[in-house]
């Protein structure tokens, strides 16, 4: 706490003799002295006229030429473009919506062997049917 009292302290002490200076300085050039008069020593900005139209020459010069819209057709269409939805797909398969089973690469291998079984039972039974 001490510490940054002090810090404090000495930061005031050094605000207070460059204000001395600055004081000094403007008695100097020969201008009026006041207590809050800090930018003094900043570089002016350059005026710029933007929307604005003086009538007085000086200021004329300062105008800042009026900026060209910029065109944004492509721009514009190449979001487009880039925003256009996918194809919606008319026709929905309910096998690839529905969760698949545990077994059903099970159910795939062995589809083909029981499809030769169907064809034989039916062969067998009919004989059964004629004897």
């Amino acid at each position: 706490m001490a510490a940054a009292a002090a810090g404090v302290g000495r930061l005031e002490e050094e605000a207070l003799r460059r204000k001395e200076r600055l004081k000094a300085l403007r008695e100097k050039t020969g201008r009026k002295v006041r207590d809050v008069d800090v930018c003094v020593l900043r570089s002016p900005r350059e005026l710029r006229l933007r929307n604005y139209v003086p009538e007085d020459e000086d200021l004329k010069r300062r105008r800042v030429p009026q900026a060209k819209p910029v065109a944004v057709e492509e721009k514009v269409k190449e979001q487009l473009e880039a925003a256009k939805p996918e194809p919606v797909i008319e026709e929905v398969d309910l096998a690839n919506l529905a969760p698949r089973k545990p077994d059903w690469d099970l159910k795939r291998d062995v589809s083909k062997k029981l499809e030769k079984l169907e064809k034989r039972t039916r062969r067998a039974i009919a004989e059964l049917i004629r004897k």
